[in-house]
This record gives C-alpha cells, sequence and structure tokens, in this order.
C-alpha cells in the first residue's frame, strides 16, 4: 500500500508511523509513502500558498491552483482515491477503515488554516475524513492516525489475526475488560471465570461485559446497530 501526502511539513513524516508496528511494516515495504510539499507550488517568492477568503471572515484558504499544481505532481496511475482530512467530513470508523485498506494507492491532503478552496475539492472528487469531533491546528495528525489504523490491518502486520477481530468497533461494541498475571493484585482479583478454563463461559462473560460497557459509554453505538437490523428486516 502507498500513500501520497500533500503535506506544508512534509519533516512531519513519517512520525509516528515510523515506530512499532506500523514501523516494521515500513522497513519490511509492506506500505510506503512519499511527501509533496505545497510549498514548493506556492505562487511567488514569499511562499504564498494561501490567499483571504472571498466574502470575508476571518484566516487564510488554501488556493486551488496550488493545490491541484501539487495533486497533479503525482503520476495519475498512483494517485489513487484522494482523502482530504476536515472536521466537517464523514468522521472515520473501522468500517471505513476496512475499506480503505483494500486500496493500493491514497493521497492523503493534510489541510492547514481555514481550510482549502471549495473548487479543488470538487475538482479532484475529494473524499473528506474527520477523526473525531475536536478541531486539530492541520490535516498531518490526522493522516498520520489514518496510516496506522489501515497499516495495521495489512497482512503480516499484526501477528495475530484474531487480536485485529476482538477489539473495539470490529463487533459493534467497545472491548471487554483485560486482565492479565498476577491472578491478585493489590486486593483486586481477577474475575473467577477467566481462570475456570471453561470458553463457552468466558465468551459468554466477555460479550456480557463488552455490551454493559458500550451501554454505558458509548450507546450510540448500539442504536445504529439497531437501526442497522430494521433496515435490514
Amino acid at each position: 500500500m502507498h500513500f501520497n501526502i500533500v503535506t506544508l511539513f512534509p519533516e512531519f513524516f513519517p512520525g509516528v508511523n515510523g515506530g512499532a508496528l506500523s514501523g516494521k511494516a515500513l522497513e519490511k515495504n509492506i506500505w510506503s509513502f512519499a511527501t509533496t510539499n505545497l510549498r514548493d507550488f506556492a505562487v511567488n517568492d514569499y511562499g504564498s500558498v494561501d490567499d483571504t477568503p472571498f466574502g470575508g471572515g476571518a484566516g487564510m484558504v488554501i488556493r486551488p491552483d496550488v493545490m491541484a499544481a501539487a495533486i497533479d505532481s503525482i503520476p495519475e496511475k498512483t494517485r489513487g482515491r484522494i482523502i482530504y482530512f476536515s472536521p466537517r467530513g464523514a468522521k472515520l470508523t473501522q468500517q471505513m477503515a476496512r475499506e480503505f485498506s483494500k486500496e493500493n494507492n491514497l493521497t492523503l491532503i493534510c489541510g492547514r488554516y481555514e481550510g482549502l478552496d471549495q473548487r479543488a475539492i470538487d475538482e479532484y472528487e475529494m473524499i473528506e475524513l474527520s477523526i473525531g469531533d475536536y478541531i486539530l491546528s492541520g490535516g498531518d495528525l490526522a493522516a498520520q492516525i489514518f496510516i496506522d489504523t489501515l497499516v495495521r490491518l495489512l497482512d503480516n502486520v499484526v501477528s495475530k489475526t484474531d487480536s485485529l477481530n476482538d477489539e473495539s468497533f470490529e463487533t459493534g461494541l467497545l472491548e471487554y475488560p483485560l486482565f492479565t498475571k498476577p491472578a491478585a493484585w493489590r486486593g483486586r482479583n481477577v474475575p473467577e471465570v477467566l481462570l475456570s478454563g471453561h470458553h463457552k463461559n468466558i465468551d459468554d462473560w466477555r460479550r456480557d461485559q463488552a455490551t454493559r460497557i458500550t451501554k454505558e459509554r458509548r450507546p450510540d453505538l448500539l442504536n445504529a446497530d439497531s437501526a442497522k437490523a430494521k433496515k435490514s428486516v
């Protein structure tokens, strides 16, 4: 899998993706990346890539001609789908990550300032994505999170694929509580069912715990599953 990253800060990459699982996968060429410096396509000697918004308002907007020049410098055959990280985009989910992880090439647009001229978004049919209901200084951190989310789903990255299937959001529920040695610690004991060796009882306990935690912390996930079930009937 290859990522083209359009950014004002190419030195930010690979960032956290250069270590741990994603870093090892990068060394093994399971995935690769190339950065395109938006500043290389500035409209003047001062390195300007943005301008004031038409209609007034605070902040600056990335120019469409600058962004287009940066994107066009990436060979079309290795460009793939173009993703623009924006707080108004659809919120990234694990299901979406699994779909994106099937792509061979993706181009990631790391915005800055107030955002990107809408004409560039429309021209390149960009997919707008958000990683959560909060604001970052730019799309670079979002891109690193997105890359990590996808890379760990690629073959030969996570050694035990079963661990991927049991994680939060994979089953529509948050993950159940986890325990390891010692069995007794500071007066707190591991639940007896986990020491029983009875796999069905353990599975039932974990499912019940996952449902309880999801109901307490993310009831919207349960409501979403109910809505899907009604639509399928």
